[in-house]
């Protein structure tokens, strides 16, 4: 597996992996009914930010990772991140592949730290590998995610200086 930048070239193999991943509505806030228009103007940065993908050895998408400013102006030096997996390839490392590029990545482009502003707090995988890439929960904001099998759970805000 190998790391590198998407291009527009990827965006049909990104596609059912947002769409699938916003369709379940366990981990994003993104609408169950996101529109491919809609997922591309949310998935694919602009510069400063960076859309990433995690390719087998045939070049086929595994999973993707977004990064890039968390807020604009005075905010500008705190970095977020966010990850999603093809199904089929969840449980084989890619998802902490993706997040130990998006570190490194925000690291190399000069943030001083990564914040995540919404980690479902019943995405317990995705809060166990944080933990362990370094990051902590500084807040739960309580009851603002409807989690369709959990019902109202928290965000985490979560926090790593780079």
């Amino acid at each position: 597996m190998r790391i590198r930048e998407a291009t527009e070239a990827d965006w049909p193999a990104i596609w059912p992996i947002v769409e699938a991943v916003a369709r379940a509505g366990e981990t994003y806030t993104y609408p169950r009914d996101l529109t491919e228009a809609g997922g591309r103007a949310l998935w694919m940065q602009a510069p400063p930010g960076v859309t990433l993908v995690a390719v087998d050895d045939d070049d086929r998408v595994l999973g993707t990772a977004k990064t890039g400013p968390n807020q604009m102006g005075p905010g500008s030096h705190m970095a977020t991140g966010s990850f999603m997996v093809a199904e089929a390839a969840r449980g084989q490392g890619v998802g902490r592949a993706l997040g130990e590029a998006v570190i490194a990545r925000a690291a190399a482009d000069g943030y001083r730290a990564m914040q995540f502003n919404a980690v479902v707090e019943a995405n317990r995988g995705a809060v166990r590998l944080w933990r362990a890439l370094g990051f902590e929960i500084i807040g739960t904001v309580p009851e603002a995610f409807a989690h369709p099998a959990e019902g109202l759970v928290g965000l985490h805000i979560m926090h790593r200086r780079l």
